[in-house]
């Protein structure tokens, strides 16, 4: 057990403990005379976080420069304890100020108590001011070994309720507040500390009781989340069976944070982490398609960009647990490229044979890389512009039939 996640065995981690405690207690005070911030809460229907502090304890760093540093000094910690708790930074000038300013604030526990915070700019906040701003790393906190919500959901973790994935803290929020009085078990909303999901997080998330349920990806649907996805995939997929890792389908440019602030906001939540929900491979298929599409607009529109298209997922394929699940892809791949499904046979086949090749020659033994564009699945296409030539590319056979419509 590291030190971010066990009680202080030193006077100085003992005293960052307290001082991230105290903080937490100055921004809960400061919430409650922040009306703007009231008036947001209310927006988004997160209003019941404000009159009650368990387990969430979210504040608000007021404006100003000092303000939490002379507080915390009055109370009686020394800069350099401010500073190591990442509380405060030190100018080149040797004065320390705020690392939080006029933020709304979640703090990220472990199972003794506050670590580090997320802070979200104010909704007055200009363009140029970042959306979240972090802890950044201390001797309490290491972002890429915890999860936002999971000390503070002890509770449905331990009745196994099955786990979700979402990307900030306002998502884990509209999550626990969906289940709050729905009179039954739900799903448990975790998120990424201000990081993209990591080897260790995904290790904790598939060792919690309710994996054995399911987990749900629910990333925003924007480039970053498709990328979530991605990822997600990879690093849960190496841990977990793919009938047991499922994705949310949410509305373009929405997330759980934003479903939960629509008319019947809950049950839109609930929804779209449970019955609205599809495998997480076809959710990573159609985000690599999507994402290609985006940069070439006119991939799909001929023979060879489609054909570059479905080369450039049928590794997919081969990342199914089982054949009907490899045979749902294929069906997928066909459905969202035009190609006809005894193409997709066979460059399955050259794909399995390339495979089988490369491992004898002591090479590759796995799947190889994602590619990152069509052409490097298919070099007819060049990255880049649209494809030209409307014959079958060399080596590939197209029936008659094909595209296949």
């Amino acid at each position: 057990m590291t030190a971010a996640h066990q009680p202080a065995a030193d006077p100085h981690l003992g005293r960052l403990r307290a001082a991230t405690g105290a903080a937490a207690d100055f921004y809960r005070t400061h919430l409650a005379h922040a009306d703007t911030l009231h008036t947001y809460l209310h927006h988004r229907r997160l209003q019941a976080l404000v009159n009650r502090s368990e387990p969430w304890q979210i504040g608000y760093a007021p404006p100003g420069w000092q303000h939490l540093t002379q507080h915390l000094r009055a109370a009686g910690f020394t800069d350099d304890e401010l500073v190591d708790a990442g509380l405060s930074h030190r100018h080149h000038t040797g004065r320390i100020y705020d690392v939080f300013r006029d933020r709304l604030m979640f703090p990220i526990r472990d199972q003794h108590g506050p670590v580090a915070f997320t802070g979200r700019a104010a909704p007055h906040a200009g363009p140029d001011e970042p959306k979240y701003v972090n802890t950044p790393a201390t001797r309490l906190y290491d972002k890429s070994g915890m999860l936002f919500g999971l000390a503070e959901q002890q509770d449905r973790i331990a009745q196994g309720w099955p786990i979700a994935l979402v990307e900030g803290p306002t998502d884990v929020l509209a999550c626990w507040l969906s289940y709050a009085r729905s009179g039954g078990p739900g799903v448990v909303a975790l998120a990424p500390c201000g990081t993209a999901l990591t080897d260790a997080q995904a290790a904790i998330v598939c060792e919690l009781p309710g994996a054995q349920l399911g987990i749900t990806a629910a990333f925003d649907a924007d480039n970053a989340g498709r990328a979530a996805i991605t990822k997600a995939w990879h690093l849960l997929h190496a841990r977990h069976p793919s009938r047991l890792l499922r994705a949310a389908t949410l509305p373009s440019g929405a997330d759980p944070a934003a479903l939960l602030a629509r008319p019947n906001g809950r049950a839109q939540v609930r929804a779209a982490l449970g019955a609205q929900t599809r495998p997480l491979l076809e959710a990573v298929v159609d985000h690599r398609l999507t994402g290609w599409v985006t940069r070439w607009p006119q991939l799909l529109q001929d023979i060879d960009g489609r054909c570059a298209a479905a080369r450039g997922l049928i590794d997919l394929m081969f990342q199914a647990d089982d054949s009907e699940e490899a045979a749902r892809v294929a069906r997928q791949i066909v459905r969202r490229t035009g190609v006809h499904p005894e193409v997709i046979a066979q460059l399955a086949l050259e794909r399995a044979e390339a495979t089988l090749e490369s491992a004898d020659a002591g090479g590759l033994t796995g799947s190889r890389p994602a590619p990152s564009h069509p052409g490097q699945a298919f070099p007819a296409f060049q990255a880049g512009r649209a494809p030209a030539p409307r014959s079958p590319p060399t080596g590939t056979r197209v029936p008659r039939a094909a595209p296949h419509r």
